[in-house]
């Protein structure tokens, strides 16, 4: 038989063709199933990104599918600052919270990081540290191999990179940096989607606190106003800080009238040159300012924003101002590991600003109106006081006196004229009341002890008698009516915290060239062992006026009488005062 016709004469040739298709076959079919696999990996981390509404949180998720994506061991997301010229944010996977410590400030955008900020297109190493723009990393930093960035666009403009490291079964290749840029693209959207939510939510925070803080404002008191608008701002997500500055008239100080957040204490009633604050621009300028995180310098002074560890945080600036006038400003800021502002935060801040200053003139206007119309009913009650009770009274007193000039001595007599004297007493008062309800001259001595009695006698049992003897707001002027007011001031708040008295009097006279002051009360006296050391100063203040004081006192009856000549006065340090 021939050799081609004996069956076993190529026993393995069709066999062995058969095995290597199979073989082919089943690779195909592996790599089938491989690319299946991630391609359904990449659908879920499509779907795993689309499904958050949340910025912050669609960062991170799209960092942590990136990494699960192409079985990296670290991953990253930097989002670009929008000089493009740095990274703002840097949120990272894989590190745990002691590793990130250890390594201190997250990565702002250098070396080879930075290298896909300069140039966005994707980068793919086998080894880092063979690359020369893999420099400054920080002591502690994990050890990092392989290396894959790709850049993240929305809408055709960079917004951050994809930094993927330490692949874990080799290092990365072409198809993983073609599935990373599909996954790239689809984040781009669901950023761009996330960022239009995060701005809407972020007006309506804004326009709810613009809107509760108008009704607030128009219905308190307009003293405490600036602090008011200091706690609704304070009371915004990410806020560290809040400074409300008022602008002084004619100079470059600025004084911080409400502060809230980091060194509110410290900040509030302090004032400083504008030329040191961020606020010095949107004082000259009227328009408000981004500031975006920077170096602390040596020699520099952040008073209005927060500074932690040679880094000075975000902050936004803006003025209080309407066509009539410019306010101050309102500074925010935040801590440096926080984004910077916004732009829908700095358009939301610039109208919260407005409607708030608004407000403030709204309820300004609404005081001064309620002042004018205190101040009308004050002098038609004065007018009304003067020109008929006032004269009742004294008709009555000419009426009682004519009677007293016919009874003859004795107890009938007496009572009428005590009855007398008290009408000329009440007389006085009421002329002192009618005085108080007048226009106000804060310089006056009069308004001046008037305002102490309402200050020091607010928790007396009953309010102090006051009585003005003389021309004193004519004669006692200058450094001695600053005296009177501090002697008046001193013996009234002696006489309403120890004395226990029920009735207390505060008399001032001018007569003969000689003011008196003049307190009585019928408490239970001064003990002859209690602490005398503010008489002794007042005793002191006299004598240095050439005056006298005199203190008589007993249970039931205290009269302390201050003393001192208005010309002719000789004291240290100050001459002769006609």
């Amino acid at each position: 038989m021939a050799a081609h016709d004996d069956p076993l004469s190529f026993p393995d040739g069709p066999r062995l063709d058969l095995d290597e298709a199979l073989s082919t076959l089943m690779q195909q079919a592996e790599r089938v199933r491989a690319t299946q696999g991630r391609l359904r990996a990449l659908l879920s981390a499509t779907r795993a990104i689309v499904e958050e509404s949340d910025l912050p949180s669609v960062l991170r998720r799209i960092a942590a599918a990136a990494t699960e994506l192409v079985n990296a061991e670290y991953g990253a997301l930097g989002v670009i600052a929008p000089e493009h010229d740095a990274l703002e944010q840097f949120i990272y996977v894989g590190l745990t919270a002691e590793e990130a410590d250890g390594i201190g400030h997250l990565p702002t955008g250098q070396g080879l990081l930075g290298a896909l900020i300069a140039d966005p297109q994707p980068i793919r190493l086998s080894q880092m540290a063979e690359d020369p723009r893999a420099v400054g990393f920080p002591a502690h930093h994990p050890r990092m191999d392989s290396f894959l960035g790709v850049p993240v666009r929305v809408r055709g403009e960079v917004f951050g990179n994809l930094y993927l490291t330490n692949r874990r079964d080799g290092e990365f290749t072409e198809e993983d940096e073609r599935l990373v840029e599909s996954l790239a693209t689809t984040a781009g959207y669901a950023v761009e989607n996330a960022r239009l939510l995060e701005e809407a939510r972020t007006r309506e925070r804004w326009m709810r606190a613009a809107a509760e803080l108008s009704g607030a404002l128009l219905s308190s008191p307009t003293e405490t106003a600036l602090d008011l608008i200091a706690g609704r701002l304070a009371d915004l997500p990410h806020i560290d800080k809040v400074s409300i500055l008022l602008a002084d008239e004619g100079t470059s100080t600025l004084r911080v009238a409400a502060a809230r957040g980091v060194d509110e204490a410290r900040l509030r009633g302090r004032t400083m040159d504008a030329g040191i604050t961020c606020a010095d621009d949107v004082i000259r300028t009227g328009t408000a300012r981004l500031l975006p995180r920077e170096s602390a310098q040596d020699d520099g002074e952040y008073p209005l924003r927060v500074v932690d560890d040679g880094q000075v945080g975000p902050a936004v600036v803006a003025p209080l101002r309407t066509q009539a006038r410019l306010w101050g400003v309102v500074c925010l800021a935040r801590h440096p590991d926080l984004p910077r502002f916004t732009t829908t935060e700095l358009d939301s801040m610039v109208d919260f600003a407005s409607r708030a200053t608004i407000a403030l003139e709204l309820a300004q206007a609404r005081e001064e109106g309620e002042r004018a119309l205190l101040a009308d009913d004050r002098r038609r009650i004065a007018r009304d006081l003067h020109d008929h009770v006032i004269q009742q009274l004294f008709g009555t007193g000419l009426t009682l006196q004519a009677v007293a000039g016919t009874l003859p001595a004795g107890s009938d007599a007496d009572r009428l004229t005590q009855s007398i004297d008290q009408l000329d007493d009440a007389i006085s008062q009421i002329r002192t009341v009618v005085f108080a309800l007048s226009r106000r001259d804060e310089s006056s001595l009069r308004h001046r002890v008037l305002d102490v009695v309402a200050d020091v006698s607010s928790a007396a049992r009953r309010p102090p008698a006051i009585r003005f003897t003389g021309p004193v707001d004519h004669a006692v002027t200058g450094p001695i009516a600053d005296d009177v007011v501090a002697v008046a001031r001193e013996l009234l708040s002696n006489a309403v915290r120890h004395s226990r008295a029920d009735r207390i009097s505060v008399e001032v006279a001018f007569a003969d060239n000689v003011v008196v002051v003049l307190v009585e009360d019928d408490g239970i006296g001064i003990p002859d062992g209690g602490r005398r050391s503010g008489l002794r100063n007042l005793a002191e203040r006299a004598a240095a006026r050439d005056g006298d004081f005199v203190v008589e006192s007993t249970e039931g009856a205290t009269s302390i009488r201050w003393s001192a000549p208005v010309r002719g006065i000789h004291s240290p340090g100050e001459g002769v005062h006609e």
